[in-house]
């Protein structure tokens, strides 16, 4: 492990509770932040709005000061730098925040903050910063290119941070507490387009997923797509359809973005010999593309076609529906890719 990562704290097993209830992809962050703040009372959560009834601006945070207080659950002005700055501060002197972007394209404001002197800390000094940033992120939803963007490669690129981009409610909520109990710098990437539309089984009580471990969201052995966040339904979807031709496609949910679980992905590009990346994040150096280059290192030789990459246009986020359909990969475009990579 590098020594810019913290190498003590939460090990990597998962704990499942026998009891599930049916929760959105929202709810389920909601569950986790209260499981984790009743469990430890060093966690707190701070962020624009997040304190009373609006709860945020996607109303995660919502009640959670009626339970814990404003002494846990702290609003701050728009000044992203400085509290991400405040929080480190707090993490290194023990406490546990739990910081939210309203929207994880503001997260460009505190970037000094996270990337210069948070994820720096452990390398320099060995002072632990284990904060979580909750950023919502990627489009589909019309709101244009301050709203919609996914900026998780600049994070994977930089040292000493984990990132995260859970897919299902169950791995929202276990990622989540997986997070918290990092003692690294974790960037919690949520998929907006999942809030409300998403609902699954989640364990009650403390359920965990590791932090660099993969899931295989369907297994197949004609070709294999590997992919994560709301791009992992449009997978699925596509995989159907792919099935009804006869083509039986792996799909494999990275969940975690940093560290990347790379002997799932060379795993998955060798039992297959063919492999699409997918990702709502701009084509153009996304992490699609240190997914192709791992597996082209690694696992060339078990080939039997280029490795192909979808992903966003190398344009802002249109606000017109037709042209952020035309910019966004979907289960129609990643079908019609996979179907010719699988006739290659």
């Amino acid at each position: 492990m590098s020594t810019a990562i913290a190498n003590y704290g939460f090990a990597d097993v998962e704990r499942i509770d026998h009891e599930t209830r049916e929760l959105t992809y929202l709810a389920a962050i909601t569950d986790a932040l209260v499981e984790e703040m009743r469990r430890d009372p060093d966690v707190l959560v701070m962020g624009e709005d997040v304190q009373g009834p609006f709860g945020g601006a996607f109303k995660v945070t919502k009640g959670l000061s009626e339970e814990f207080g404003t002494e846990r659950v702290l609003n701050m002005p728009m000044a992203e730098l400085g509290f991400v700055g405040a929080a480190t501060g707090m993490a290194l002197m023990g406490l546990r925040p739990v910081i939210e972007m309203q929207f994880a394209d503001f997260i460009t404001s505190a970037f000094d903050s996270i990337v210069q002197y948070a994820g720096t800390n452990y390398y320099r000094w060995k002072g632990a910063v284990p904060w979580v940033i909750r950023a919502p992120s990627d489009g589909g939803l019309r709101s244009g290119p301050f709203h919609s963007q996914n900026p998780e490669a600049w994070f994977v690129h930089a040292p000493g941070l984990k990132v995260v981009a859970p897919a299902t409610p169950a791995d929202a909520k276990g990622l989540m507490i997986s997070a918290i109990r990092d003692n690294n710098p974790v960037i919690y990437f949520e998929s907006k387009p999942l809030y409300r539309s998403l609902k699954g089984h989640v364990p009650a009580g403390e359920y965990l997923v590791p932090i660099g471990k993969a899931h295989t969201a369907r297994t197949g052995d004609d070709l294999s797509i590997i992919t994560y966040g709301a791009m992992v339904h449009q997978a699925l979807e596509a995989a159907e359809r792919l099935a009804q031709e006869g083509i039986e496609a792996e799909v494999l949910d990275l969940r975690t973005l940093k560290p990347l679980d790379e002997e799932a992905i060379l795993a998955a590009a060798r039992k297959s010999g063919k492999v699409l990346v997918v990702h709502s994040a701009t084509r153009l150096a996304g992490l699609g593309a240190e997914v192709a280059a791992l597996i082209s290192e690694q696992a060339f030789e078990w080939l039997d076609a280029p490795i192909a990459r979808l992903g966003g246009l190398d344009v802002p986020v249109p606000f017109s529906p037709p042209l952020e359909d035309a910019y966004r990969p979907n289960a129609e475009k990643i079908y019609r890719l996979a179907l010719d990579l699988a006739r290659f």
